[in-house]
């Protein structure tokens, strides 16, 4: 039976057995078989990777693997360059648009919080989901592996983490976001985005006592929510500058 050598680098290893993990192993196949099929049969989706080298060679996924060949395969690069020899997908595997699965609820909102598009509901299906992220170009964001696996999915992750905050943290360390975050710029209810109004405007939805001590106001312009720097916000933005914080310092190690 036709023989390959596979090896996975990185935090791809997370899909494997341990007895696979960073290291050289071979894979048995029968007749014409695409390396996208063959990473897949191992248990890595293929949303996952960004590049894959056959031979030394970079490739697509619908390279055919042959008898003997070596495999190589490697998950996003967040501070290496590698458009030269990066051939897997036409469309940069990075992107600060989102949807989240039913399991990561909290983990949306955090996100949400920081400014970034992140569609979620508790009852999407999983077509639902598929569709969202191919006709909107979003990351799907899931605890399900299998879903990941959806042959019309390209930009997809696996959170590995369960607690939301370190989630949140691993979501933005994977995809290099914590320059980009932009907090309180979106609507943590529905996502749309927030527009400031005046204390004039606001004043009939603002309880008195609001109305008196806070200085900024905003209102969705999707849903019409309406936010004020109440102590509820300072709680948030505590929360927020602990994060970034911790982010930029584990940057600077």
């Amino acid at each position: 039976m036709p023989q390959a050598w596979f090896r996975f680098y990185a935090e791809l290893n997370d899909f494997l057995p341990a007895e696979r993990r960073q290291k050289q192993f071979p894979c048995e196949f029968r007749g014409r078989q695409s390396v996208k099929h063959l990473i897949e049969s191992l248990g890595v989706p293929h949303t996952e990777v960004d590049l894959i080298l056959i031979n030394g060679e970079p490739c697509g996924f619908s390279r055919i693997v042959q008898d003997g060949d070596r495999v190589s395969v490697y998950p996003v690069f967040e501070a290496l360059d590698v458009k030269p020899v990066s051939r897997v997908r036409s469309k940069p595997l990075r992107r600060t648009r989102f949807v989240a699965d039913a399991h990561l609820g909290r983990l949306a909102s955090y996100l949400r919080m920081l400014g970034f598009d992140t569609l979620y509901r508790n009852d999407f299906t999983d077509p639902e989901l598929t569709a969202l992220s191919v006709s909107e170009r979003r990351i799907l964001l899931t605890r399900d592996r299998d879903l990941l696996k959806h042959k019309s999915i390209t930009h997809g992750y696996f959170v590995r983490e369960t607690a939301p905050r370190r989630q949140l943290l691993e979501v933005l360390r994977r995809f290099d976001l914590a320059g980009a975050a932009a907090p309180f710029t979106r609507c943590l209810r529905c996502n749309g985005p927030l527009a400031r109004i005046s204390r004039r405007r606001a004043a009939p939805d603002v309880p008195e006592m609001s109305r008196r001590y806070a200085s900024r106001f905003l209102r969705c312009k999707s849903c019409s929510q309406l936010y004020w720097d109440g102590s509820h916000y300072r709680r948030m933005s505590g929360f927020v500058e602990r994060l970034l914080a911790e982010l930029s310092a584990a940057g600077a190690q």
